[in-house]
């Protein structure tokens, strides 16, 4: 299961998947930042680009109730955290025209590698490797905002509302290093007979 750093690694794969994707030449220079964090929203990128923000992060219901986990060695760890990311896509234009077909593109891309593995999740996480076990594996889905969600994340593009789309990355677990003593076997149980005050 994954470290502490699970998170960055997911958002640092899905920006390095547009990044060694190549955008054609058609699209000109493309800019892939770094994570944007709300603030960058704010301040549009010049020229083309494209960006990715963590909006919001959730306990996965369906995997939430996991038994202790186990080394192999043996050892009980406090039970692992399935989390949720949920991320909003930007392409940045200065034309609409622009804007959609660099989208149309970034989606693409994004379709055709559903399924992160561990060696891309620690490919773009330097100089940190290892945050994923080779056996783990993160799901990302394009799951478009209720009208509803989409006017709240709006407050935080204003004024400058921008055409987006909105992917989770499912399940992605994070390991716990806090060890569970075992306490020893009950070998034997004792009474009070005596009698004390009433």
């Amino acid at each position: 299961m994954a470290t502490k750093s699970a998170i960055t690694a997911v958002g640092n794969a899905i920006l390095g998947l547009l990044r060694d994707a190549q955008p054609p030449e058609e699209f000109g220079k493309v800019e892939i930042p770094p994570l944007h964090q709300a603030s960058d929203l704010q301040k549009p990128l010049q020229g083309q680009g494209i960006s990715l923000y963590l909006y919001r992060v959730a306990i996965n219901g369906a995997r939430r109730n996991r038994p202790p986990r186990l080394d192999p060695l043996g050892r009980r760890y406090r039970p692992s955290l399935p989390l949720d990311l949920y991320y909003l896509l930007t392409p940045w234009s200065a034309s609409a025209e622009g804007q959609q077909r660099l989208l149309g593109w970034a989606m693409r891309v994004l379709e055709n590698t559903p399924i992160l593995p561990a060696g891309l999740l620690n490919y773009h996480i330097r100089p940190e490797s290892g945050v994923f076990a080779d056996n783990e594996a993160v799901e990302l889905i394009c799951e478009p905002l209720s009208l509803t969600d989409m006017a709240s994340l709006w407050e935080v593009f204003k004024p400058h509302v921008q055409l987006s789309m909105a992917y989770v990355a499912r399940s992605v677990v994070i390991d716990s290093e806090r060890e569970m003593a075992d306490a020893p076997l009950v070998q034997e149980r004792g009474f009070d007979s005596g009698k004390g005050p009433l």
